[in-house]
């Protein structure tokens, strides 16, 4: 089997490392440098606190990868909740996973205090913790993956974008074209507009994500959402890397640059849920992927044509598991993940032509 694969993101690799090692020939092409889209901003925060049985399954085996691959450096995902209703989702999210055999717990805010002295717990109504969970340094996770499909032969292509001549014929920028067995789609926000000139549809909106990183940092803190509040932060190479200021935009159209409005705002909710007032080291912005009902589409949309994208902003998260998935689709075999995303994640259980609001508010600006 002879496959192409376009983008050079960490799920796309990891397709191209998984076919080539089973012995598929394998060509990817990357338009700019590996992982100079979503996977090279990400946060890289990996954890399998998921109470669908599906999403879980999936987040069990990319642990599972990352671990094998040495990339994975344990770190404890908290999420807490200030309000009565949030509160009450996240007790029902703990019963949930436990019921799957997921190593999560409820702890009090008072515990949570003890494990972590900077976290400022006063007003927290529940928090719960996933042992199991763990950080990823995006950069070492690209280069990782390109290192390993290299190594089993397969061909990448960086600087070089590429377009869709037929479902499984890839045109190089010269007019050369290649035709493959199979054409595989990975290319973000670039993957909608790739396959609409095939008329294939998509329900795929993009939206702009930001986060900063502050200085060094003395204090030990875990990976912590806060679902009140509606934002993030992990440890991230000494200091803290603090996330939020998701907002939709046209992807031909797009800053890379944070707003300093953001920077502001984010930096004084981390102070006012720390004992921590550091400075920010450094901002920026990317772009995200999202479809309507916030699963993936990762599966086939024409004869010999696949395609992976939709991520919500997990795909760095779910790249060793659903790389794998897509590969063992490719080549007829049996997943090895528990709870097969075929039909939940199928690219076609939409029409294409939705009109949704890529963050769920269809009263934000949009």
């Amino acid at each position: 089997m002879h496959v192409g694969i376009v983008g050079g993101g960490a799920v796309g690799l990891t397709v191209a490392g998984d076919l080539a090692e089973r012995g598929s020939a394998v060509t990817l092409y990357e338009r700019d440098r590996l992982g100079s889209g979503a996977s090279g901003r990400a946060a890289g925060i990996c954890y399998d606190a998921f109470a669908d049985p599906t999403d879980a399954a999936v987040a069990t085996r990319a642990l599972e990868r990352y671990r094998e691959w040495g990339l994975l450096s344990p770190c404890p995902y908290v999420w807490v909740a200030r309000e009565a209703q949030d509160a009450r989702a996240v007790r029902e999210q703990v019963a949930e996973m436990r019921a799957l055999g997921l190593d999560v717990e409820e702890i009090t805010p008072e515990a949570l205090g003890e494990r972590y002295p900077a976290v400022e717990t006063g007003g927290l109504a529940a928090c719960a913790v996933a042992n199991d969970a763990g950080t990823v340094d995006p950069d070492a996770v690209v280069e990782r993956l390109a290192d390993r499909a290299r190594a089993v032969g397969a061909t990448v292509y960086t600087g070089t974008p590429v377009s869709l001549a037929d479902p499984t014929t890839v045109a190089m920028p010269d007019g050369t074209e290649t035709a493959f067995d199979a054409v595989v789609v990975a290319a973000g926000p670039a993957t909608k507009p790739l396959l609409a000139a095939l008329d294939i549809p998509l329900a795929l909106e993009t939206y702009r994500a930001q986060v900063l990183v502050t200085e060094p940092v003395a204090a030990a803190l875990p990976s912590l959402y806060d679902a009140s509040r509606e934002f993030y932060w992990r440890p991230w190479k000494g200091g803290i890397l603090v996330g939020d200021g998701a907002h939709a935009v046209d992807p031909a159209e797009w800053d890379p640059a944070a707003d300093p409005e953001f920077v502001q705002s984010t930096r004084e909710r981390f102070r006012g849920a720390t004992a921590l007032d550091p400075a920010v080291g450094r901002s920026w912005a990317g772009l995200c992927t999202a479809t309507p009902d916030r699963d993936p589409l990762v599966g086939q949309v024409a004869d010999g044509c696949w395609v992976a994208t939709g991520w919500q902003g997990h795909g760095l998260m779910r790249a060793p598991a659903l790389g794998e998935y897509l590969a063992e689709q490719l080549r007829g075999t049996t997943s090895i993940i528990d709870a097969p995303p075929a039909e939940q994640f199928d690219p076609t259980r939409f029409d294409g032509d939705e009109t949704f609001h890529p963050l769920g508010d269809p009263t934000a600006d949009w």
